[in-house]
C-alpha cells in the first residue's frame, strides 16, 4: 500500500498532533496514518516521545494541539469509548491481572475464548494457572489474545517485544501481521527495528517528538544502516537477533 492510498482509507489518522505533560511538549506536529489492512511500524530512541504519540492516539492522554481521527472522524474521548468504535490499545506495562487466572483474564477481558486458543493454542494448558507464574512471553501472548480475538479494526501496540526471547516475538508479530491481513490496521511501536520492518507495510521514525522519516517498509529495510546511524545512534533499539 502506497502513503497515498495509506491517507485515503485512513482508519486511525493523526494530523499536527502535540502531545506533552503539563504545559511542556513532547510530541510536535506528528502526522501519521493507518489504514485498513496494513502494519505500521512508529520506531525511535527511548524518549523520543513514541509511547506519548501512542497514549494520545489511544484517549489515554489528552492533547495539546492538533487532532486524532477514527474511522475518518474526529475524537476527543477517552479510551473506553474509542474501545467502542474497535479501537484497542495494549501498553508498554503488561495489562493482565496477577491475581487472578488465564481463563479469568479472558473472561474479564471480554475476550472471546475460542478465538484466542485459535491464536495462541500455548494458552490452552495455562488456563487454570494465574497469570504471575506465567512467563513473560505467556503475559504478553495472553494480552495479544485478548486484543485480537474480538477482531478489532484498529490496534495499537506498544512494545511488545520488551524483554522476551526471539521465538516467541516471531509468534506475537506473525499474529498481528495477521491481524492487518484479515482487515485490521495496526501501529506497531516496536525497538526491534530489523523484526518491525519485516512485518510492516510502512513506518514512520520518531526523534524528539517530530517524525524526521516515513517510507514503505520494503525501502527502509535496504536503509537500515543508514537508519541507525542518522536516527537511532546512540540508541537501545534492538536491531539484529
Amino acid at each position: 500500500m502506497t502513503i497515498a492510498d495509506a491517507i485515503d482509507t485512513a482508519l486511525l489518522e493523526a494530523r499536527e498532533l502535540t502531545v506533552g505533560y503539563g504545559a511542556v511538549p513532547v510530541v510536535h506536529d506528528v502526522n501519521l496514518t493507518v489504514a485498513a489492512g496494513e502494519v505500521v511500524a512508529l520506531l525511535g530512541v527511548n524518549g523520543a516521545g513514541k509511547t506519548t504519540t501512542v497514549r494520545a492516539l489511544a484517549g489515554d492522554l489528552k492533547p495539546m494541539g492538533g487532532e486524532v481521527r477514527l474511522h475518518g472522524q474526529r475524537v476527543t474521548g477517552p479510551l473506553h469509548q474509542r474501545a467502542k468504535h474497535g479501537l484497542r490499545y495494549i501498553s508498554e506495562e503488561r495489562s493482565v491481572f496477577m491475581g487472578l487466572s488465564t481463563a479469568d483474564n479472558l473472561r474479564l477481558g471480554g475476550a472471546v475464548r475460542h478465538r484466542c486458543l485459535e491464536l495462541f493454542p500455548e494458552l490452552e494448558p495455562l488456563l487454570g494457572r494465574k497469570a504471575a507464574l506465567l512467563s513473560g512471553g505467556e503475559q504478553q501472548m495472553l494480552t495479544l489474545a485478548r486484543a485480537l480475538s474480538v477482531d478489532p479494526k484498529v490496534l495499537i501496540a506498544d512494545e511488545l517485544s520488551l524483554g522476551l526471547a526471539p521465538l516467541v516475538l516471531e509468534r506475537l508479530l506473525l499474529a498481528v501481521r495477521a491481524a492487518a491481513d484479515r482487515g485490521g490496521a495496526v501501529l506497531l511501536v516496536e525497538q526491534n527495528v530489523r523484526d518491525a520492518l519485516e512485518v510492516a507495510d510502512r513506518a514512520y521514525v520518531l526523534s524528539h517528538g517530530q517524525i524526521v522519516l516515513e517510507g514503505e517498509a520494503r525501502d527502509l529495510r535496504g536503509r537500515i544502516d543508514e537508519i541507525e546511524r542518522t536516527y537511532l545512534a546512540g540508541s537501545e533499539l534492538v536491531t539484529a537477533r
